[in-house]
């Protein structure tokens, strides 16, 4: 049955077949040795890494048949690594996802930087779509942005469920401008904004977008920004002076900001304002982009020889997916763990508090979840070990910020010995003067 799902004519529709015969686990890989004359993969591709967890290896044309099935495997370890390197968790991950607390090797540099992107894990998140027209006189903006959510961002986060909850809301601003004054380029008889101002983009506009007080998950803004007639065409430049392909960018953990030109709509003699229909593909095409970035969906870059299928309708490899339930599920164990060890460190402290009994059965479930958590993650179920994790977190924050614990953390002992000696100085002085007084 193998053979015939291996026999389709292309290789995505042989991953599709060995899909339909056994669906591999949550946090497990199948990589397939196909023979060297296999017409799946063109001439200059190796491997193939699937949408879901297997991947498709050629064998090199010096493995012969007649070969030992260890002489194989050694033939074949260099490659299975550089799979691994792809779709599953390595070391450099696990440094990522505790770049704020140890050192790294520069190996990992790339790794840490895609952690430092991303928002840090979180049991909710609120994503925030907004219009931004600057000029309403010259333009009437019109975005189907419900039918673009529901079609392009919503199998994202179908499919994320597992890591965390989503709740979307969407707004047009009008009148609200970047803050920044483009630069003309009479070359191009176009502006353009270059690298260096994008930093100074955001707080102008920040101030107008509101903030979502009932919630404490973090935000994630995404902007679109059409660009007023006296100012259009807008181009964004990179630390290059080269032209932005997708006309963006992402700001770490904060969230992103398009631009979109429409100049070409105006015609030579246009009647303003003019209508326009916001082509809602190509803009969620780059907040999709976008979205993954800040998640934390780690992409790293395949030798030559990979091919990467894409990811299809829901935006998210499932390999992708359990890269993403490892990372969040090692941050969250480093959390709680900071948490309970700071928590103990402090009460260490002052002598005389009295934890009460539902902080230590908070400390006790928190510390219960988290050998749970490594226990699950060490076996590979990555769903129960993020699940144990969100649970040692939450049982954790419970404990450290519990209100009982509140009055004695912000008045230890020297600031009430302080307080003590004033107060008797007070009675010294007033018992001095009552008797001088008698």
């Amino acid at each position: 049955m193998e053979e015939d799902a291996l026999n389709q004519p292309t290789a995505a529709e042989a991953d599709l077949s060995l899909l339909t015969l056994s669906e591999s686990p949550c946090g497990s890989l199948v990589v397939y040795i196909i023979p060297q004359s296999s017409s799946l993969l063109p001439e200059d591709v190796n491997v193939y890494v699937g949408q879901r967890r297997t991947a498709l290896l050629r064998m090199g044309p010096q493995m012969r048949v007649g070969k030992t099935l260890e002489q194989l495997l050694a033939h074949l370890e260099p490659r299975i690594k550089q799979v691994l390197q792809v779709m599953s968790f390595s070391h450099a991950d696990i440094t990522a996802a505790l770049s704020d607390r140890v050192r790294f090797s520069p190996d990992s540099k790339e790794s840490i930087a895609d952690s430092m992107r991303a928002f840090k894990s979180s049991p909710g998140y609120e994503i925030t779509f907004s219009l931004l027209n600057p000029d309403p006189k010259s333009h009437r903006l019109h975005w189907d942005i419900e039918g673009a959510v529901e079609t392009y961002i919503q199998p994202l986060l179908t499919k994320l469920s597992p890591v965390a909850n989503f709740s979307l809301d969407s707004q047009t601003l009008h009148y609200a401008m970047l803050g920044v004054n483009p630069r003309f380029d009479s070359s191009r008889s176009a502006y353009t904004l270059n690298a260096d101002s994008l930093a100074h983009v955001i707080n102008p506009v920040e101030a107008r977008l509101g903030s979502n007080a009932a919630s404490s998950n973090p935000v994630l803004n995404f902007l679109l920004y059409v660009p007023d007639a006296n100012h259009s065409p807008l181009y964004i430049h990179d630390r290059h002076k080269q032209e932005v392909r997708t006309n963006a960018f992402h700001s770490p953990r904060w969230g992103g900001i398009m631009v979109y030109n429409v100049n070409g709509f105006y015609g030579p003699e246009p009647q303003f304002p003019v209508d326009i229909n916001i082509n809602m593909a190509k803009v969620m095409g780059v907040f999709l982009a976008q979205l993954r970035l800040l998640l934390g969906v780690q992409s790293s870059s395949p030798p030559s020889d990979f091919l990467i299928a894409p990811c299809g309708s829901a935006g998210l490899a499932d390999w992708e997916l359990d890269r993403l339930m490892w990372s969040r599920s090692v941050e969250n164990v480093a959390t709680a763990t900071t948490t309970i060890t700071s928590l103990a460190q402090l009460l260490d402290q002052i002598g005389n508090i009295v934890i009460n009994d539902n902080i230590a059965q908070q400390v006790s479930s928190a510390v219960t979840s988290l050998q749970l958590a490594v226990g699950e993650l060490e076996a590979g179920n990555l769903g129960f070990a993020l699940q144990y994790s969100k649970e040692a977190i939450l049982a954790s924050e419970k404990a450290f910020f519990d209100p009982s614990l509140l009055h004695l953390l912000y008045f230890p002992d020297d600031q009430k010995f302080a307080t003590l000696c004033i107060l008797f100085c007070f009675i010294f002085v007033f018992l001095s003067i009552h008797t001088s007084s008698v």
